[in-house]
C-alpha cells in the first residue's frame, strides 16, 4: 500500500493514518509533537505547511524527509 500524505489534512489526521510521521516531524524540529495533548488540540487544526511557517522550517525540507521515508506527497 502506497503511503500518501495530503498537505491539506491536519497533522492529527495524518498521524492517525501514519503514526510514524510523528518521529519524522520531531527529527525535523517539531519537538512539540511529543507533548501530551498537542496532537489532540493544536494537531487537529494544524497542517504541515502551517506548522512549517510557525516553526520557520522550509516546507521543501519536510516534504523531502517524508519522501525519503517512503511517502508520496499529494496536493
Amino acid at each position: 500500500m502506497e503511503k500518501q500524505l495530503s498537505l491539506k489534512r491536519s497533522v492529527y489526521e495524518l498521524s492517525t493514518d501514519y503514526p510514524e510521521i510523528i518521529d519524522i516531524m520531531v527529527e525535523l524540529g517539531f519537538e512539540n509533537m511529543t507533548k501530551p495533548g498537542m496532537l489532540q488540540s493544536v494537531g487537529r487544526v494544524m497542517t504541515i505547511p502551517k506548522g512549517c511557517r510557525v516553526k520557520n522550517i522550509p516546507l521543501q525540507k519536510v516534504t523531502e524527509a517524508f519522501q525519503a521515508n517512503g511517502f508520496t506527497i499529494i496536493d
